[in-house]
C-alpha cells in the first residue's frame, strides 16, 4: 500500500520554490490528526459489538438463539462503515473539509439548472462509459471471480444498481456549485458522445488512470476485509494469552485490521465534498510496475520469484522455547506494525496508492517521508529471519536474504517514483525540503552519508505533469 504523503495542489515546482529552498517549519498537514482516531475508535467499538454480541443481547434481553459472534463477511462490511462514518463526521463537522478552496466548490454558488444540465449529462455519459470499462475488466478475468475476490464482486453486484441511481442526482447537485464542472470525466463523456469535438487528452488520462487505481484496489481491498475480521472476531483469548508468539500475532493481525479498513474507506471516497478525491494519479508507468508487482494477481512475493521465505520460517519457530527472546521479538514486530498502521490512520479517508490526495506531515510523517514503507520491510525483516532455513542449508538462507533485499528494493523503487509524481507539486516540495533538514529519519542518514540531499531523486517531468 502507498504510504507516501500526498499533495494537493497541481502547479509544477521546482521552478516555484527551487529544490534546495530552505522551509523551517513543518508544512501543514492537509488531514488532522482527529480524523483517523474517531475512524479507530469506531472500529474498535464494532469489534467489541460483534465479538460480544450474544453476551449484549443476553444483557437486553434479546433472543439470540444459537448465533454466535457477528463475524460474517457482512458484519466486515458494517465494519467498515463503523470506521469511516466517524471519519466522514469528523471532516465536515470539526475540519470543515468541505469548505477548502482545493474541493473546486464554491458553495454560494448555485447556478440554474438549465446551464449545467448539458455538462451533467456528458459527466454522465463519461462516468457510467468508466464503470463500464471497469465492470467489463471485472467480467473477463476469472481470477475476479475466485477466491476472496468472489465476495468483492457479489457485492459490487448488488451496490453497482445504487450507484447508477445515486449518481444522477449527486452530479446534477455538484455542477451547479463547481467553479470548473468540466473536468477530465466531461472530457471523457464529450469524447465519446461528441466525435470530432475539441477535447483535453491530457484530462482523459487522468481520468482514467484514477478510476484504474480505483477500480483495482477497491476490489482488492473488498476481498481481504472479511478473513482478518473475523478472526479477530472469533478467536478465544485464551489463545491470544497462551504464549508471547500468540499474543503478538494477534496485536499484530489488529493492527494490520486497522490498516485495512482505513484504507478501504480511503479508495471508496474520492469525493470532491469530502476534499478527498483525486487530484492526479500517477502518470509514469514504471511507478506503476513497482506498485503492483507488490500486489495479486502480479505480486512477485508470496509464491513468486522474489519469496523469500522459501524453506524458511518466521520468529516463532526459531525462538520458539526462549519465552524472553519471544518477547523482545513480539514487541519489536508490534511497533513497527504499529506504526505502519499509524501510517494508514494520518491519511484519514483520503488513503490511496499511486495518487496525490492532500499533503499529509502529521504523525509519522514528521518523522520521515516514507514510515510504512519503513516499518513494513523491517519488520519482514525481523519477522522471518531469512538467514535461517529449515533445509538447504546457508545457500537457501543467503537465497532467501538477497530475495528479501531485491524486495525491499522494490518499495524503495515505489517511494522514489511516487516522490517523482508529487514533486511536481509546490505543497509536496515544501513538505520533501523541510524532511529532507528537520525529520528524524532523513537527518540520520545525510548525516550516516555525508550528504545533504539522497542519492537519488526522480525530477518530474513537466510533459506529463498534472491536469488537475
Amino acid at each position: 500500500m502507498n504510504i507516501m504523503a500526498k499533495s494537493a495542489s497541481s502547479e509544477p515546482c521546482e521552478s516555484a520554490i527551487g529544490a534546495d529552498a530552505r522551509v523551517t517549519a513543518r508544512p501543514r498537514s492537509a488531514v488532522s490528526a482527529g480524523v483517523g482516531i474517531v475512524g479507530l475508535a469506531g472500529l474498535v467499538s464494532y469489534l467489541l459489538i460483534a465479538r460480544f454480541a450474544p453476551d449484549i443481547a443476553a444483557f437486553l434481553g434479546i433472543d439470540w438463539g444459537n448465533r454466535g459472534a457477528m463475524n460474517g463477511p457482512n458484519s466486515a462490511i458494517a465494519s467498515v462503515l463503523a470506521c469511516g462514518l466517524p471519519m466522514v463526521l469528523w471532516s465536515v463537522f470539526v475540519d470543515k473539509v468541505h469548505r477548502n478552496p482545493s474541493t473546486g466548490i464554491d458553495w454560494s454558488q448555485r447556478r440554474p439548472w438549465r446551464e449545467t444540465l448539458d455538462i451533467s449529462l456528458t459527466k454522465l455519459a463519461g462516468m457510467w462509459a468508466t464503470w463500464g470499462l471497469i465492470a467489463l475488466i471485472y467480467a473477463t478475468m476469472r481470477y475476479y471471480w475466485e477466491g476472496n475476490y468472489a465476495f468483492s464482486m457479489n457485492l459490487l453486484e448488488t451496490v453497482a444498481p445504487w450507484l447508477l441511481l445515486v449518481s444522477v442526482p449527486y452530479m446534477l447537485w455538484l455542477d451547479r456549485r463547481m467553479v470548473e464542472p468540466r473536468d477530465g470525466c466531461w472530457q471523457f463523456g464529450r469524447w465519446l458522445i461528441a466525435p470530432g469535438k475539441p477535447v483535453d487528452g491530457r484530462a482523459i488520462g487522468h481520468h482514467l488512470r484514477a478510476w484504474a487505481v480505483k477500480g483495482f484496489f477497491t476490489a482488492f481491498m473488498l476481498s481481504i476485509v472479511p478473513g482478518n475480521f473475523s478472526a479477530l472476531v472469533t478467536v478465544p483469548m485464551s489463545e491470544v494469552l497462551a504464549n508471547p508468539y500468540m499474543t503478538g500475532l494477534w496485536a499484530i493481525n489488529f493492527l494490520y485490521l486497522v490498516d485495512v479498513h482505513i484504507a478501504t474507506v480511503g479508495y471508496i471516497l474520492t469525493l470532491k465534498p469530502l476534499d478527498a478525491h483525486i487530484r492526479t494519479a500517477n502518470p509514469y508507468g514504471m511507478a506503476w510496475v513497482a506498485a503492483l508487482v507488490c500486489y495479486p494477481p502480479f505480486i512477485l512475493m508470496n509464491g513468486g520469484p522474489l519469496d523469500y521465505q522459501v524453506n524458511g520460517s518466521d520468529w516463532g519457530y526459531w525462538l520458539a522455547g526462549h519465552e524472553n527472546l519471544l518477547i523482545v521479538w513480539g514487541i519489536a514486530l508490534v511497533l513497527l506494525t504499529a506504526i505502519y498502521s499509524w501510517a494508514t490512520m494520518a491519511f484519514g479517508i483520503r488513503f490511496s496508492n499511486l495518487t496525490h490526495r492532500g499533503v499529509i506531515t502529521h504523525g509519522p510523517y514528521a518523522f520521515t517521508r516514507h514510515p510504512a514503507y519503513i516499518s513494513k520491510n523491517l519488520s519482514w525483516w525481523v519477522g522471518s529471519l531469512p538467514f535461517l532455513v529449515t533445509a538447504g542449508g546457508w545457500v537457501e538462507g543467503a537465497r532467501n536474504v538477497i530475495l528479501l533485499g531485491l524486495v525491499s528494493g522494490v518499495y524503495y523503487w515505489r517511494a522514489k517514483t511516487e516522490e517523482k509524481h508529487l514533486l511536481a507539486d509546490p505543497a509536496y516540495a515544501r513538505y520533501w525540503n523541510w524532511a529532507q533538514e528537520h525529520a528524524l529519519v532523513p537527518r540520520f542518514f545525510a548525516k550516516l552519508t555525508g550528504r545533504a540531499r539522497p542519492l537519488i531523486r526522480l525530477e518530474p517531468d513537466e510533459r506529463v505533469g498534472p491536469v488537475a
